[in-house]
């Protein structure tokens, strides 16, 4: 506010300014509507007077002769400011509790068929959206720019086996990520807490690779005290360096070092990203309930699940129906015996 006074013009801190640059960059309803909340949650702190016309409390002549205690124009002005903001963001974490439970639908039917998902995580502008096009093809929108990703994507991809899992492409994290940020953003961490599989992206170009992943892992960890994340940290996690092409032959052999197990692609040229898959794919929880039964023909639903979310052993087609031996996880298993009769 010093500052500001000397100089004449808006002065803003470092949360201000990443808070700016999010408001850029949201595009959906719900990022729209996190970005303001934690906007407004950061305004109402910080509220201030600006010159005489918003000048604090004051009494006896200074008042208009209102006497000791009086109200200047500012205390008036600041107190209703306040309360409009109260009053706003109360409709927005309604607005916000509305959306998690249509998300919260999405994720039940994930968990019904036991979909595997993986987390892509990381540092902002480490690549994690060129990541997520890279393994799924999908058009996800990639800058060159801090917080590009505001909104969790989520694609569908297959293993080399035919099993179907999830990649979902999270906000960027920076270093002392401000608590209002947490939670707003929120809905992204559930994601990457509910994940089977995190891939941590790092940008291995960047002058202090080190700190990210400290960074990242630091609000990973800030995490464990939400009841939706307590599990987050037996979540098997891959290191992941991206940018290799940027770097020199010395760095790079100075970090696969420090970092034996770690796995160091391009998502530019597509190095390393095929080793990295067949890692995520190794890594992913397999189905381990047998089944041995008979499917009946009007059934197909049945049997096109259990090729998207089991592994199938033998399958042959008969006159009673399709006989199926798979290995599968044990809510299908269940439901796949109900119909079956075995």
């Amino acid at each position: 506010r010093n500052l500001e006074d000397r100089v004449g013009v808006k002065v803003v801190d470092r949360t201000a300014l990443i808070l700016d640059i999010f408001a850029q960059h949201a595009r959906s309803t719900e990022g729209k509507t996190q970005v303001e909340l934690a906007q407004l949650t950061y305004l109402k702190q910080r509220l201030r007077g600006w010159g005489q016309s918003l000048s604090r409390q004051a009494g006896g002549r200074a008042a208009g002769g209102a006497g000791i205690g009086g109200r200047g124009p500012g205390e008036t002005r600041i107190e209703t400011d306040r309360r409009r903001i109260g009053h706003r963001i109360t409709v927005l974490r309604r607005r916000l509790r509305q959306m998690d439970s249509t998300r919260a639908t999405t994720r039940a039917r994930r968990e019904r068929d036991r979909i595997p998902s993986v987390a892509i995580v990381g540092y902002t502008n480490a690549g994690k959206s060129s990541l997520l096009n890279r393994l799924t093809g999908v058009g996800v929108l990639v800058e060159d720019a801090l917080f590009a990703t505001l909104d969790p994507t989520t694609r569908r991809t297959t293993t080399q086996d035919g099993r179907v899992y999830t990649l979902t492409d999270t906000v960027g994290f920076v270093r002392h990520l401000p608590h209002d940020l947490v939670e707003a953003f929120k809905s992204t961490l559930e994601e990457t807490a509910g994940a089977d599989v995190l891939v941590h992206l790092v940008d291995a170009s960047d002058p202090d690779p080190v700190g990210q992943i400290i960074a990242v892992r630091d609000v990973l960890r800030s995490l464990q005290d939400k009841p939706q994340s307590s599990e987050i940290s037996q979540v098997p996690e891959i290191l992941v360096f991206n940018k290799i092409d940027l770097i020199d032959e010395v760095t790079l052999a100075g970090l696969r070092a420090s970092h034996p197990r770690a796995q160091f692609i391009s998502t530019r040229t597509g190095e390393g990203v095929d080793a990295l898959i067949s890692q995520v794919e190794q890594t992913l929880p397999t189905p381990q309930e047998r089944v041995d039964v008979v499917i009946p023909y009007s059934r197909g639903d049945l049997v096109d699940r259990i090729h998207k979310h089991g592994t199938i052993h033998e399958l042959e087609h008969g006159v009673q129906g399709t006989h199926v031996i798979a290995d599968l996880h044990p809510g299908l298993a269940a439901e796949v015996r109900a119909v079956g009769g075995r």
